[in-house]
Formats: C-alpha cells, structure tokens, sequence
C-alpha cells in the first residue's frame, strides 16, 4: 500500500464565493506545488468545471475525483464525488432539476462561471448556486448511492451549513460513507461530545476558495493506487485500505 495526499473539498471560478483566480489551471498548479496527490473538485451544486480540472490535472500526473457540494432542502453542505463523467453528468441533471430559479447578483454573490484552459469564459451560470436545492439529505444521498456515488456530509462541526448545526445531530440510519471536519476540531474532541460516532470514518480538508488555501488541510489515503475503487475501499477501511487524518 501507499500513502496518498489528498485534499477533496476543492472551489472554483464557478463557486460563486469561490476566487476569480481559482482556475483549473492555477487549482493543479497550486496542488502540484503542494505535492498533493488528488484533489477533489466541489462547487457548490454544480459539477461543470471537473472536466476541465480533470484534464489540465492528468497532464500535471494529479489525480480528481469530480464531484460536487450539495446544499440540501434542510441546508446541510454534502460532498458528493462519481467515478465517470458520464455518471457526473446524471447528477448534473439532478441538480438542474431541484435547484430552484433563484437569479444570481454578481454584485452580492460573485461570479459563476466555467472556464476552459486558456481561462476563456465559456459558461456563465444564471442560478444562484449557494440556494438550497429541493431534495433532503435522505434524497440526495439515496440519489447519489444509485449512481454508485460516494456522499460525504461536509465540515460537520461547523456552526453553520453542517448536519450537526442544522439538525442538532446525525442521524444514526443516515448513508453516509464518510464525515468531514475542518482543521478546528481533532477527531478525539469531536468524538469526546459526539462519542455515538466512533467507528465512523472521518476526513479533512481545506474548502480552498482561493489558491493559497488549497493543502491546507488534507487526508492521507493509505491505497493501492488513486482509483476511485481504491478510494471507495479506504473509506470503507477495508483489504487494508484506510483514511489517516
């Protein structure tokens, strides 16, 4: 087995309250530099910039795994990541489906756009992004499990947008595959209030919205190779695979 550097939670020029300067270009660059070796693409309710993430990290020797940060109907963040961009696309149209007509100010929220490799404009999203979506966090999970997704419940201790601050607490026959926590909280003080949640597997990430904060916080994946299988399988800590944070 080796020891991978990972940091899964990972904003765009598409994020709304993601930095103009969070290109695909400048994301690998910044990731290279780190000497991470897999990112995670996750703007919120939308997966339309993994592609070209994707492609300008293969040509830099990073693996992505592609995928999104949902924002429920109760207003829990998830992270969700699919293995094939034909899957990503299904949820896509998930997405587009229940994210409601709420119109984007550029002024209060930032820009939302999707670039190609050179950072020309190709897309420009019109919905506002952040909205809640019209699914539960029930739903959303179920959707992503049928398509052979991973669903990750994002920043947990956080005092806003997390399962803990929105519900008070996890549900115990909630899907998850994994939590997430961010660099404020080591896992033996959550677990000392949450103690319901041993055995649990748990990850840690930056949430860059800006270059300089990718790699700040990361997991180690002790894997066979970056596959996503290989992935899956961490998460699962099974065949002696397993998540170091």
């Amino acid at each position: 087995m080796k020891e991978f550097k990972a940091d899964l939670h990972i904003h765009t020029v598409l994020s709304p309250c993601g930095s103009l300067e969070m290109s695909p270009r400048n994301i690998v660059q910044e990731a290279k530099k780190k000497k991470i070796d897999i990112i995670g693409i996750t703007d919120h309710n939308s997966t339309r910039q993994c592609r070209e993430v994707s492609r300008e990290a293969t040509k830099a020797g990073i693996t992505v795994y592609t995928g999104v940060e949902v924002t429920t109907k109760e207003e829990v963040h998830c992270l969700a990541f699919f293995e094939t961009f034909d899957i990503l696309d299904a949820f896509q149209q998930y997405l587009d489906k229940h994210l409601p007509d709420i119109k984007n100010n550029t002024d209060l929220f930032g820009y939302q756009v999707v670039v190609d490799e050179s950072e020309n404009i190709v897309y420009e999203e019109p919905r506002l992004l952040i909205s809640a979506i019209s699914q539960s966090i029930d739903q959303i999970a179920a959707e992503v499990h049928r398509l052979n997704g991973l669903f990750i419940p994002a920043h947990i201790n956080r005092p806003k947008y997390s399962l803990i601050s929105q519900l008070g607490f996890v549900p115990p026959d909630l899907k998850a595959d994994a939590f997430e926590l961010t660099k404020h909280i080591s896992i033996e003080d959550f677990l000392k209030k949450f103690s319901y949640l041993k055995g649990k597997t748990f990850i840690r990430n930056s949430d860059a919205h800006q270059p300089d904060l990718i790699g700040e916080s990361f997991t180690t994946l002790k894997m066979a190779d970056t596959s996503f299988a290989e992935f899956t399988k961490a998460l699962a800590g099974i065949e002696g695979r397993e998540v170091i944070v």
